[in-house]
């Protein structure tokens, strides 16, 4: 190897170092859309996979809460929310705009897909786990769970078929951060979803469930404390 691939290879390395590390659980909605934020910004971590009932101390000592997702900064720096991992990453690196930053009104815009998100975090999350609880218990109340649940989903709907997106005819920070919870919606009584009067609604999710950064973000990789292995994701 000459001096000038040793140096190369050298800051390569250096720039592996500096990685960020994410804990991580496949499945769980807040962890797939911190994910799909890292991927959609093309900004590399170290993806520790785990599972909730073998949790890694590294990472119980850096966030007792015990939940996923949870990041670790290169300079010790502790994200412990979905919702902030997501901003810290497209804060990094954005190629795709998500926080529209572009807008002709980029505060406004911000604050209004970070309402829209809190809004669906709150009311929509609950109700969500309650329809789930319904059908799992096969409980008589799942129709009036679920109709809880329509007063979300008839606004996005309705903004659908405004445009492309939720936010707009651009993708946005609140596609990714939402879409890991209407997949779960679709899912509880699949044959009511499918049909159900939202047309617009399941054409987006669609769009998702179908896409490359989908099986990206779900790739299955093994569990960090079986393995020790240093997954980097997204592969760039």
């Amino acid at each position: 190897m000459n001096v000038s691939a040793q140096k190369n290879a050298r800051k390569n390395n250096e720039q592996v170092d500096e990685l960020a590390i994410l804990y991580s659980l496949r499945n769980c909605p807040y962890a797939m859309r911190a994910r799909m934020a890292i991927y959609k910004a093309q900004y590399p971590v170290f993806l520790r996979d785990l599972v909730l009932s073998n949790k890694p101390a590294e990472m119980i000592a850096a966030s007792p809460k015990g939940t996923v997702p949870v990041i670790v900064l290169a300079n010790g720096e502790v994200i412990e929310e979905s919702l902030d991992v997501m901003l810290w990453a497209l804060k990094e690196n954005d190629p795709q705009d998500l926080m529209h930053s572009s807008a002709t009104d980029e505060v406004n815009t911000a604050k209004e897909m970070l309402a829209l998100i809190n809004h669906f975090d709150v009311g929509f999350k609950s109700s969500l786990e309650q329809y789930k609880c319904a059908k799992r218990y096969k409980e008589a109340n799942i129709v009036e769970c679920r109709e809880a649940c329509l007063s979300f989903i008839d606004d996005l709907e309705q903004r659908l078929v405004k445009h492309d997106f939720l936010m707009s005819n651009n993708e946005s920070l609140v596609d990714i951060a939402l879409m890991p919870f209407i997949r779960q919606f679709a899912k509880v009584e699949r044959q009511w979803y499918l049909q159900s009067p939202y047309p617009k609604l399941q054409a987006w999710l669609n769009h998702y469930l179908q896409s490359t950064m989908f099986s990206k973000v779900m790739s299955k990789h093994p569990l960090w404390l079986d393995s020790k292995q240093q997954v980097i994701f997204p592969q760039l």
